[in-house]
């Protein structure tokens, strides 16, 4: 079942939740909607389940208009954050529910359940009660009972938002397998772009309303279509510049302008991911940014090192492999080089 959003507008009053958005989901895909709070994803995943209606615009499932049905007519499976099991029903009858209310035989609620709770890894608790479970063990009953009534679509809204991040990492994984299993075309809200990316066939990202950049997590992280998605998608150092010669320069580093729209002298804002600076003990010869190092964190998979560069008021955030770390055997108070391998250059146009 495909999903095609065409033109969708909402307004809550004065306030904008969905401007004019277009967004299509093929057969079978798991697309991410990603955004800061208020960017509108939530209320775009209620206008195709049917639970608010548009102002304006369409939702179709393949070539059927949907765009006045009930949720119900819909037939969507839809999973909460904050799981909303009933309490005083047990596993196995909180993923019967649905079936039951569609007076299902009983010999196929007992199959379907059953085979549910089964891909979800739980056929061994199905008589435990919710208050006897882990908060990832009812997120995945949640999961379950949405699926039970074989939903043409599934929507998951921040679903593991209430749960801490060594539950949520092994969800994510988990739902992942999961989808490669049952091939539901689904839509997943989040605002944790790791969560996205590393759940997601596609992600679209949205800001106030719109939808910003739509692609695969690579063609989205590696080719940011503006300043918002390069800095709402992970730690960013941002230099304030300008053009000189077709160039954007800073601080004595020139970077190649993407694009058209760069009129000499113009201001630019120049982006560069912590991982894409390198140190040096020493010049070089390639153009850098002498400056001192202020504070190290080597904990983790990755180096965290802060360095000021005082001439030109600024702290660059630099990430290093444990290895190059090691072999540099950098200590605070040392001074360094610091030169960007990439960077990504912007008019700075928005404010989160």
């Amino acid at each position: 079942m495909s999903i095609r959003i065409e033109n969708v507008s909402k307004r809550f009053g004065r306030f904008v939740a969905l401007d004019d958005v277009t967004v299509n989901v093929p057969q079978g895909e798991l697309l991410a909607l990603l955004g800061p709070s208020g960017s509108g994803k939530t209320t775009l995943l209620r206008v195709v389940a049917g639970l608010e209606v548009a102002d304006a615009g369409r939702v179709h499932y393949e070539d059927e208009d949907v765009t006045t049905r009930s949720a119900r007519e819909r037939n969507v499976g839809f999973v909460f954050q904050h799981y909303a099991l009933f309490r005083h029903m047990n596993v196995f009858e909180n993923v019967a529910f649905g079936l039951r209310v569609r007076r299902r035989p009983a010999d196929d609620i007992n199959r379907r359940v059953r085979e549910l709770l089964g891909l979800v890894r739980l056929d061994s608790l199905q008589r435990r009660y919710p208050s006897q479970l882990s908060g990832g063990q009812r997120q995945r009953v949640a999961l379950a009972r949405a699926l039970a009534i074989e939903p043409k679509v599934l929507l998951l809204d921040e679903p593991f938002g209430a749960l801490d991040a060594k539950v949520r990492q092994e969800l994510r994984h988990w739902l992942r397998r999961l989808h490669d299993e049952i091939h539901t075309t689904t839509l997943f809200v989040t605002h944790d772009q790791e969560e996205a990316f590393e759940v997601a066939d596609r992600v679209v990202v949205m800001q106030q309303g719109k939808v910003e950049q739509a692609g695969t997590p690579v063609e989205v992280f590696e080719r940011p279509a503006n300043a918002f998605v390069m800095d709402f998608l992970g730690n960013v150092n941002v230099f304030q510049g300008r053009v000189q010669n077709g160039r954007a320069q800073w601080g004595g580093l020139h970077f190649d302008l993407a694009g058209d729209g760069h009129h000499e002298g113009s201001q630019v804002a120049v982006y560069v991911r912590p991982h894409e600076l390198e140190i040096e003990r020493s010049a070089n010869g390639v153009p850098s940014l002498r400056g001192r190092i202020e504070r190290i964190n080597s904990a983790g998979s990755v180096a965290k090192i802060q360095v000021s560069a005082a001439e030109f008021g600024v702290d660059l955030h630099v990430e290093l492999s444990p290895e190059r770390f090691t072999e540099l055997d950098l200590r605070r108070g040392d001074t360094v080089y610091v030169s960007p391998r990439r960077a990504r250059v912007f008019a700075p146009e928005y404010v989160i």
